[in-house]
């Protein structure tokens, strides 16, 4: 970046940084979001509370249907989309 261009985008800089750090921030999320640990902590969970009693067997299935869903997105990365 030549010195000309430089001052003529320095007035952009906040809005990069914002932007940086928006993208920091959506990587850990999605980090957290399709962690094999933390959504197997989900399905213990959701186990317990299915056995407790606190939730019936057609909203674990469908609690459970999309924690797999997201753990077999996490194993086999569709083409074209950033993993």
């Amino acid at each position: 970046m030549g010195l000309l261009s430089g001052v003529l985008l320095l007035p952009l800089a906040p809005v990069r940084g914002v932007v940086w750090i928006s993208d920091r921030l959506v990587d850990a999320a999605e980090a957290e979001l399709y962690d094999p640990a933390v959504i197997r902590v989900q399905l213990s969970e959701l186990n317990r509370a299915l056995d407790d009693g606190v939730i019936d067997l057609a909203r674990f299935e469908r609690e459970e249907e999309q924690l797999l869903d997201i753990l077999d997105r996490k194993k086999a990365p569709v083409p074209g989309v950033r993993p």
